[in-house]
């Protein structure tokens, strides 16, 4: 016989489990012993919310399920942010939630609430353990389910009484599953409409950085010549270099890109997430001839209405339509993709020799970056107006060295990100950059990555103010409220955790400020303040865009 929580540590080390985020409670203290004597490591946090968030990176950068641990009550709802954005981003989660005893559940009771009812609307399935014989079914459903395509959070519901009881369940087998082969008509019919345009265009999505598909559709963008924008999470998809890869398309304002979308008489989305930039943002009349491929069937959207649906393993469906293509004549003008990229490599560009004293524009900042990281180092970035300058300005070359929260689109995420990417891929250089109001939703964290002495960097833009807001209420309105704060001595503050921190005031003191400090080995911060200034200059800017290059 084995205690029912030995039980569930033995069926997450089958599913290869190897480390769990958390912070522990009364109520899941049988959960934490059992741990103890496994394989797995406890990596123990200091608030319920960064667990979740360095479970979802872990899961987003691996592919592999990413694992975080809460007690009950409070210990429950403080993930539940880090959760939703972990299943909205696609990441593979799992959440252990403790519970009070089945015996006290049906009534009032110390932080007793229905924390399976809550999670359900933020994953793909959540369940309370009822027997100790249903852990093994249980575990399996839930990181089957969490992986299978689109992946996100699922959690499990751990009883106090329950954990203790015994049982002579065994762990199941971990069983691969295929996804399905594309269906041939499907396929035909789409690369019928393929050879037929003379102007296609990719947009391809998150699902374009998993399962192999990145490689399939840099074979096909290789053979066709068909360029490929990419959304903020896909990033990475096409190499940055390579001469098919038109960059970013996303923002929440006009841009370069959209112009080639409105002249294009055949868009190819693959992968393509609605969570991160609706149809009706680049279809607005409902008109646009559309091919979908994806691992499910497309959304219902007026403003997405497909000719033709291939739903399948995606790298399957890309390499099949690259078959088609290898030998066939093809007659597409590929003018407009030239072009774009000449326009967005000038975008680039434009501030990267910046000098003198002051804030620092976001383009010399995001340049700075792109000169000091190497191609498979790691970025992070947070939510806010930060974020819309690193999905404009910084471009990849390989999938998954950008991570942007742009799904549930939740602030917080750098930091308790930036030390799960450092455990998860050692031995990259990994930099997290956050605006001040996004730092210090889990400053708390900086503690955690001190006493893992994380090899990390973090950037702070510093504005004193939740400046995206600012900036879309101007858009709007002309005017924006106020929304500015104070910040505390950023030095102090680092130095009090035990990190390494510096001030750029100098823009041509960043590249060499920021080597030093991602050359440092443990947690290092810098800060820069940034001039917002450029938003409205983008926008007024972007504003006089019509629909020729």
């Amino acid at each position: 016989m084995t205690k029912a929580s030995d039980l569930f540590v033995k069926c997450l080390e089958a599913e290869g489990v190897t480390r769990i985020f958390g912070v522990p409670g009364e109520e899941n203290a049988d959960m934490l012993m059992s741990l103890e004597n496994s394989s797995i490591e406890f990596v123990l946090t200091r608030h319920e919310q960064g667990a979740a968030f360095m479970a979802a990176v872990h899961g987003r950068l691996t592919g592999t399920v990413g694992v975080c641990l809460g007690t009950l009550g409070p210990g429950a709802t403080n993930l539940m942010t880090g959760v939703a954005d972990g299943n909205m981003d696609r990441a593979p989660l799992l959440v252990i939630t403790g519970q009070g005893a089945i015996t006290r559940q049906h009534k009032e009771s110390h932080q007793v609430m229905d924390v399976v009812a809550m999670f359900r609307s933020v994953t793909k399935w959540s369940q309370a353990i009822l027997s100790p014989d249903a852990i093994p079914e249980i575990v399996r459903k839930a990181v089957k389910l969490a992986v299978a395509e689109k992946p996100g959070a699922v959690h499990i519901e751990l009883a106090e009484d329950v954990a203790k009881t015994e049982t002579s369940a065994m762990p199941l087998a971990v069983v691969p599953v295929r996804r399905p082969a594309p269906d041939t008509v499907a396929l035909d019919q789409a690369w019928e409409l393929i050879a037929a345009a003379k102007r296609p265009l990719i947009i391809a999505g998150n699902g374009t950085i998993r399962t192999r598909a990145s490689a399939a559709l840099r074979a096909f963008c290789e053979t066709t010549g068909i360029g490929a924008l990419m959304t903020f999470m896909a990033k990475g998809a096409l190499d940055r270099d390579d001469p098919r890869c038109l960059f970013t398309i996303g923002m929440g304002q006009r841009d370069f890109p959209m112009p080639m979308v409105e002249q294009s008489d055949l868009i190819i989305t693959m992968g393509y997430d609605m969570v991160e930039y609706p149809p009706s943002s680049w279809n607005p009349k409902g008109d646009t001839k559309i091919v979908h491929i994806d691992f499910l069937p497309a959304e219902v959207d007026t403003h997405y209405i497909p000719e033709v649906e291939i739903v399948a393993d995606l790298a399957a469906a890309i390499s099949a339509l690259e078959d088609r293509a290898r030998g066939a004549t093809l007659d597409f003008d590929f003018s407009a993709q030239e072009e774009l990229r000449e326009t967005m490599q000038g975008e680039f560009a434009a501030h990267a020799e910046e000098a003198g004293e002051g804030p620092i524009t976001p383009q010399k900042a995001i340049a700075d970056v792109r000169a000091c990281l190497g191609p498979n180092d790691i970025l992070l970035c947070g939510v806010g107006a930060h974020k819309m300058w690193v999905a404009r300005q910084y471009q990849c070359h390989e999938p998954g060295t950008c991570i942007i929260s742009n799904g549930f689109c939740s602030m917080g995420m750098p930091l308790p990100g930036a030390i799960s990417a450092a455990i998860s891929c050692p031995g990259r250089k990994v930099l997290g950059l956050a605006g001040d109001g996004d730092f210090l939703m889990n400053v708390q964290e900086m503690e955690t990555a001190r006493r893992l002495n994380s090899d990390i960097t973090m950037m702070v833009w510093e504005d004193q103010a939740y400046g995206l807001i600012a900036w879309k209420q101007q858009q709007e309105f002309d005017q924006h409220t106020d929304m500015s704060f104070g910040n505390p001595d950023w030095i102090g503050l680092a130095r009090s955790f035990g990190w390494e921190a510096s001030n750029c005031t100098r823009a041509e003191d960043l590249k060499p400020q920021l080597s030093d400090a991602l050359a440092h080995k443990g947690p290092s911060l810098i800060v820069v303040p940034i001039d917002y200034r450029e938003n409205m200059k983008l926008t007024e800017r972007l504003g006089e865009l019509t629909v020729s290059l």
